[in-house]
Formats: structure tokens, C-alpha cells, sequence
């Protein structure tokens, strides 16, 4: 018996040395864990002060969120807590830690809880054992893991980081780090991203059950997805209802009708290619990361791209803003991780309206006028007129336009032949297309889904205040998603008669007036080499007659343009359009004076401006600051004036610009169905064969410039009807005005004027001073400018 104790007494005092063994064991393992001796262990700095990655937000100038810029999974912005709605923090403490204010980072009943009823009695629904504090550990610093050993040493490490974190940190900061943290799916990774994406809400403003909702993907996002899995999400909401229940933060009453209610969201997918001012957005992105150009990196065809970006790295403080605006400590920000905000000159009631003005009609007139005229055509859309197109030129450009396909690049990667990537261009397929109704699911072959997306017609339409050259609304296209190339800023096009502004003002200048006139019959003008050159003309109006220049412009009359264009200097003129704005290469020659050159939307609102602005050129602001992720302005922006008419001319081109609306080819405003009555001036543009439709407005508080096509300038309507400027552009110019002027929130009104001089004499030679009450009246006073 007294071996029996003996034994007994010694297998006590050996299993009391191996708990101590293993104690101080565990305890020399977590201290030099602690420490960062074993595994990875943040320096404390880090600790301190953790590297967030927060996407940059893009503001509107009237504060609503436009856009993030953020890389994969990385939309996150940061909140504070006293923006988080304390339904959230309760579902979160109740369900994940009900015990997180009472413990300091690891919760050692709860551990224990896990030792016995999960890994001992093997319960499944015993819980878990991670405290909030050690979820944001994990978030912050912990890899995903590979195997059970490898996570198994990723727990201790954790506990630690726990420890450490809950000295550094509140109890409503690390809540509010961990909500900031978590991915909710979706691109709405933090509390404020989720709260948008599935609510359309801000974290302040959820309520319970929506709290519960959020709450309850913690444990599993995938697995409670509310979108694609709504009954199990709706399930696992009520779970956290009960926790929170249980824990005494809402009565049985509010329980039992909370777990009553359906889940209903509000789902808003965030992604680059949607949302308000997409194209805007996107050219504002290719701005701020903009590198010093360097003539080497640019293709051999891209030497006007390289002028344009030269041009602007030197002028436009936001080109490029990322290379010449470093941190305090030398590095370059990221517009990905951040979190910038930008604050931009766009109004978001003014982008929906010029976003609707270029959907309607492009969708419910054009669109459908030329699906009719292209139906059955061989060819279509391209134009059936072999002397502008031959057979040849329109098998090479089919051929080119195949080759441009993302599908025929990986077939050709991918070592197919020719053969076979024909065969596969006509097979039919299952594919998704694009049409002004949403995307169309539809069996179709590649090479008829080219041609398909060829037939849709494209826009471009920018609208700026003139004095300060905050851009209001950018529109690069009928649809970002489908057609991505920004018609705005990047495309360029002939501008036909919306040059002759640019003409009319050079003459002005020269000293011609309004009143003088000019033979309206058809000039053969001969270049410096003598090369003979006779324009033609659309209108047949007072052929033979002497018209005055206010009529020819009005009339948009290509004669007197070519007999004023033969008076005066082309190199002149090309180099008045620079000092406009224009940077595009424009070659001096006769015909200039008729727009066969190539310029973008935002080139000639620009220039456009000056005829607004009493002579004076305002570049396009986009952004009017940018603030680090604290709220700190870093840079701010303002408007760049450059003087481009002289006083004497300025009024008088002024005049017969109103007078084209009031009476010329912008006359359509002022009937039905926009009978806008506003004071504004316009000019409209068509090219050859109708391959572009131009309209370019403006008033004393807005210039607006719109352009209308094809993709190609083979791709046209096949008459004037249609195809005239008047037809396809100025109608979204029309449409946008008046939304404009029937928003009440808006500062722009349709009594705005253009103020002249007292007595001004427009036929007068000279004009001096800027009030003439003593000149005699010789010639038309301004009273007879609108007639």
C-alpha cells in the first residue's frame, strides 16, 4: 500500500513537472514569439501605425461620389468609427466577441471553451475561439495558409499580435480597423464600401437588420454571398439577431419581426467601367499617372501624341500630377491604395443630363434610322459609294478590322492558321452584344458580331463655363462598357464649318466687318503652286448675288469662305487656331478654311470658349483639388486665361455667331422640340459624305461642343438629311439645354446676355475704345443684330 502511494506521489509530482515543463515551454514559445524571434512579428512602428491601402475617391463638384480608383479587390475607404452605425458594432461584438471589453486581445475562457467542446467532445457548433482583435491580426499581417501545421504556428503569432495591438490601440479603434479591413465581396472591401454595394447606404445609416446582414458575412463571405445565396444569408442575419438577442442588445419584440423580414438589398456593383462619367474618369486616370514624355517611347505614328502630351506636361499642372507632386518623404503616391480624394469640376446633375442627351438620341432616333438604312446592304455598315470606297479599300479594311480583334490575336499567338481563324470568325456562337436596351444574349458569328458592333453610331460632348473652365459634363461615347474609346480628349476629327468662326474672326481682325460683302458664286482659287482648287457648295440661296459675311456665315456658305480664305494668309489662320487651343497639326493650305483637319471635342470647346468669354481662351479645369487620405489639400487648380480676339473683333464675330442660332443652321433650338429661348451662339459642322456631324454651342455661362459618327469615316448616313450636323449633333446639344434650364438647382438660366458696348457700329472699319456714345451711327447698330 505504501508503494502504491509512493508511486502515485511520483506520477503527481512527474505530471505537475511536465504541466510546469510544458507552461514554461509555452511561455519561452509565446515570449520569443512575442518578440518577433520565432515567425513574423511587425516592427512595433509598423504596429503603430499600420500600412492601409484605401482607394482614391473621385468627388463631383456638387459632392456626390463618382467613382474609385482602386487595384483587384482594393476597394476600400476609409471611415471613421463615429461614421459607423452602432447597429454594426453591436451585431459584430454579439456574434464574433461578445467578451471584447473584457479582455486584452486573446479571451482565454473562450479558448478554453474551444479546448473542451471542439477539440475534446468534438461539438462543431461549440464557436470559435478568435477574438476581434485577433481577426484584425490575421487581416493585417497573416497569409493565407497552406496546411493545418502551417496555420497551426499562424494562431500563437496572432495571439500576439493581438496582445501588441490592444496596447496600442482603443477598443473603438481596433472596431473600427477590423470593419475597415474586412473584404464584404464584390469590390466592397471596409464597412463604407459594403454599405454602398449592397445597401446604396453609408455606414451611419444601416439598420438593424441590414447590420445583421453585413455582420453575418464575417464568417464566411462566400459561403452567406446575400446576392447569389439570399435564404442561407437571410438564415445567418438571424443568427446574429439572436446573438444580439441574447446579448441583451434588442428585445424579443424587435427579434421576432426583425427575423420576419425578407432580405432586401440594394445592390450597386462597383466597377471601373460603370457608374457617372466613366470616360471622364478614365482620361482624369491617364492624367494624374501621366510620365514625362520621352520621344523614344512613342511609336513612330504617334508623333502628334507625343507633341499633345509634351504640350501638356508643360502647361496642365493635373498631367502628370503623381511624377511632379511627391510625398513629404520622396515617394510617389498611389491613386490605387491611397485613398486620395479628388475633387472635380463635374456636377453630377449636369453629367446624367448630357449622358441621357447622348442616349436618347443615338438610341431612339439615329440609332434606329441607320439599322434601317444599312439593312440588307452589302457591306453595311460601310458605304456602298465605290468612287469613296472601292472594293479593294473595303475587303482591306474588313481585313484590318478582324486583325484588330482581341479573338484573332490569341488564335494567332496560339498557332492558328488563316484557315482556321476564318473557319472560326463564321462559325456561330453563343456571345452576349451590345444595344441601347441592355445586352442582348444572341447566337451569332464573330465576324457578324464585328460588323453588328461597326453599325452603332458614336458620340462625343463636353460642356465647360467659359470664365472659369470647370469642364460640367465629359461624355466620350454611347457606352463605356462596349465602346471604351473616349471621342472627347483622345479621338480627333474633321471639323468641317465649325472652323469658320476661326476664318471670320482672322478676317475680323484683318479689319473686314460683318456688313462687307462678297460674290456668292463658285470661286476656282489657285494655291502658291498654282494648283486650282473650286469648292463646293450645299445651299443654292442668292447664287450670283453680293451677300454680306454676316449671311455667309449664318448660312454656313462654303464660296464666300474659300473668296475670304483667298484674301488672307492660311498659314495665318493655322496659326490663330493654335493660339485657340488647337494642337493638332494643321497644314496651311486653301482648303483649311473649310475644316478637312482633325481635331478633338475638348480642342474645340476650348477654343469655343474665346467666342464666350469676351475673347478670351480658358483651358479645361477637371479637378479643382486633390486632399491625401486625412483630408489635407495637397494641390489645388485654377483656370489658365489666354487672350485670342482683339475687342473690335470680338464683337463682331459675337454678332453673327448669335445670329447662326437665331436665324441660320442652329435655328432648330429655337423650335420645337427645345424651344430655347436663351441668348446663345453655335455653329454647325459636316464633313464630306456626312462622316461627321458637328454642333458647337455656347451662351455667356456654358460652351458645349458635340461631334457624331461612325467608328470610321466610311461609316455614314447616306444623306444630308441625317447625316448634316444639324441632324446628328445639335440635337444632343438641344436635349442637354433644356435639362439644364429645367433643374432650378442649377445657377444657369436661360435670361443670361452677352453684354455689348453702348452704340456699337459693327460695320464700322475700326472701333475704338469700348463705349462709342459720340461715334455717329453709320452702317447696323447692334439693334439689328438678331433680325
Amino acid at each position: 500500500m505504501k508503494f502504491i502511494k509512493e508511486n502515485s506521489r511520483r506520477i503527481i509530482t512527474a505530471m505537475w513537472i511536465l504541466f510546469g515543463l510544458c507552461l514554461a515551454g509555452v511561455t519561452i514559445f509565446l515570449y520569443l514569439v512575442y518578440n518577433g524571434v520565432i515567425g513574423y512579428m511587425p516592427p512595433v512602428e509598423e504596429l503603430k501605425n499600420p500600412k492601409d491601402r484605401f482607394a482614391s475617391i473621385v468627388y463631383s463638384a456638387d459632392g456626390e461620389e463618382l467613382g474609385r480608383y482602386f487595384n483587384g479587390t482594393g476597394n476600400r475607404v476609409y471611415v471613421d468609427f463615429d461614421d459607423i452605425s452602432q447597429n454594426v458594432i453591436d451585431a459584430l461584438i454579439a456574434t464574433e466577441d461578445s467578451r471584447f471589453e473584457d479582455h486584452s486581445g486573446i479571451d482565454l475562457r473562450a479558448l478554453g471553451r474551444v479546448a473542451v467542446k471542439t477539440v475534446i467532445m468534438g461539438q462543431k457548433n461549440a464557436g470559435g475561439g478568435s477574438t476581434i482583435t485577433q481577426q484584425l491580426a490575421k487581416l493585417l499581417y497573416s497569409p493565407s495558409s497552406d496546411g493545418l501545421m502551417q496555420r497551426a504556428l499562424q494562431k500563437p503569432i496572432e495571439w500576439m499580435i493581438a496582445v501588441k495591438l490592444e496596447r496600442f490601440y482603443s477598443k473603438d479603434e481596433i472596431i473600427k480597423m477590423y470593419l475597415n479591413q474586412f473584404d464584404f465581396l464584390y469590390n466592397a472591401v471596409g464597412i463604407k464600401s459594403a454599405a454602398y454595394v449592397y445597401f446604396g447606404k453609408d455606414p451611419k445609416d444601416l439598420n438593424i437588420q441590414e447590420a445583421a446582414t453585413l455582420v453575418g458575412m464575417v464568417k464566411n463571405p462566400s459561403y452567406y454571398n446575400p446576392v447569389r445565396k439570399p435564404e442561407r444569408t437571410r438564415d445567418r442575419r438571424n443568427v446574429v439577431l439572436e446573438q444580439m438577442y441574447k446579448e441583451d442588445m434588442i428585445s424579443k419584440a424587435e427579434l421576432d419581426s426583425l427575423r420576419a423580414l425578407p432580405l432586401e438589398l440594394n445592390f450597386h456593383r462597383v466597377d471601373h467601367k460603370e457608374g457617372p462619367a466613366p470616360y471622364f474618369r478614365e482620361e482624369l486616370r491617364r492624367m494624374l499617372r501621366a510620365k514625362h514624355p520621352v520621344r523614344s517611347d512613342y511609336r513612330g505614328w504617334e508623333k502628334q501624341k507625343f507633341i499633345d502630351d509634351s504640350i501638356a506636361w508643360e502647361t496642365n499642372p493635373l498631367y502628370g500630377w503623381i511624377e511632379k507632386n511627391p510625398k513629404p518623404d520622396g515617394t510617389r503616391y498611389d491613386i490605387y491604395t491611397d485613398g486620395l480624394k479628388i475633387y472635380t469640376t463635374i456636377d453630377s446633375r449636369m453629367q446624367r443630363y448630357a449622358e441621357e442627351a447622348v442616349t436618347e438620341h443615338l438610341g431612339q432616333t439615329l440609332q434606329p434610322s441607320f439599322f434601317r438604312e444599312k439593312k440588307g446592304v452589302k457591306g453595311a455598315p460601310y458605304t456602298t459609294n465605290r468612287e469613296e470606297l472601292s472594293s479593294a479599300q473595303l475587303v482591306a479594311l474588313i481585313d484590318k478590322a478582324v486583325k484588330q480583334t482581341d479573338r484573332y490575336y490569341q488564335m494567332k499567338k496560339a498557332g492558328a492558321s488563316e484557315a482556321e481563324i476564318k473557319k472560326a470568325f463564321a462559325t456561330k456562337q453563343d456571345m452576349k452584344v451590345f444595344s441601347y436596351n441592355g445586352m442582348i444574349d444572341t447566337l451569332m458569328s464573330p465576324i457578324d458580331s464585328l460588323f453588328y458592333t461597326k453599325h452603332f453610331l458614336r458620340a462625343g460632348f463636353m460642356s465647360m463655363e467659359p470664365v472659369t473652365g470647370h469642364v460640367k459634363a465629359y461624355v466620350g461615347g454611347p457606352n463605356f462598357s462596349a465602346f471604351q474609346y473616349d471621342m472627347v480628349s483622345t479621338g480627333r476629327r474633321q471639323i468641317g464649318s465649325t472652323i469658320k468662326p476661326f476664318l471670320y474672326t482672322y478676317a475680323m481682325e484683318e479689319g473686314f466687318t460683318p456688313c462687307d460683302q462678297l460674290l456668292n458664286e463658285q470661286p476656282t482659287i489657285y494655291d502658291e503652286l498654282g494648283r486650282p482648287w473650286t469648292p463646293r457648295n450645299a445651299g443654292s440661296a442668292r447664287v450670283g448675288e453680293m451677300v454680306d459675311l454676316r449671311w455667309a456665315l449664318t448660312n454656313s456658305n462654303n464660296w464666300i469662305s474659300a473668296r475670304l480664305m483667298s484674301q488672307l494668309s492660311p498659314a495665318t489662320l493655322a496659326r490663330n487656331m493654335h493660339n485657340f487651343g488647337i494642337t493638332n497639326k494643321l497644314d496651311p493650305v486653301i482648303a483649311l478654311c473649310l475644316g478637312p483637319c482633325d481635331v478633338s471635342v475638348k480642342e474645340m470647346v476650348t477654343a469655343y470658349s474665346a467666342f464666350a468669354n469676351k475673347g478670351m481662351r480658358v483651358d479645361p479645369v477637371f479637378v479643382t483639388s486633390i486632399a491625401d487620405n486625412n483630408g489635407n489639400i495637397i494641390s489645388e487648380f485654377t483656370p489658365r486665361h489666354t487672350e485670342v480676339i482683339s475687342t473690335d473683333a470680338y464683337y463682331k464675330i459675337l454678332s453673327i455667331l448669335l445670329n447662326v442660332v437665331d436665324g441660320g443652321t442652329g435655328n432648330r433650338l429655337r423650335r420645337p422640340p427645345y424651344n430655347l429661348t436663351a441668348q446663345m451662339g453655335g455653329k454647325t459642322g459636316t464633313t464630306n459624305s456626312n462622316s461627321d456631324g458637328w454642333f458647337m454651342g455656347f451662351t455667356p455661362q456654358l460652351v458645349s461642343g458635340t461631334w457624331v459618327g461612325g467608328e470610321e469615316r466610311y461609316i455614314h448616313f447616306n444623306g444630308m438629311a441625317m447625316g448634316q450636323g444639324a441632324s446628328m449633333a445639335l440635337p444632343i446639344y438641344g436635349k442637354f439645354m433644356q435639362k439644364v434650364y429645367a433643374d432650378p438647382t442649377l445657377p444657369y438660366k436661360q435670361d443670361a446676355k452677352f453684354t455689348f458696348p453702348a452704340n456699337v457700329n459693327l460695320c464700322e472699319k475700326e472701333y475704338y475704345g469700348e463705349f462709342a456714345d459720340e461715334q455717329e451711327e453709320t452702317g447696323e447698330s447692334i439693334e439689328g443684330v438678331f433680325d
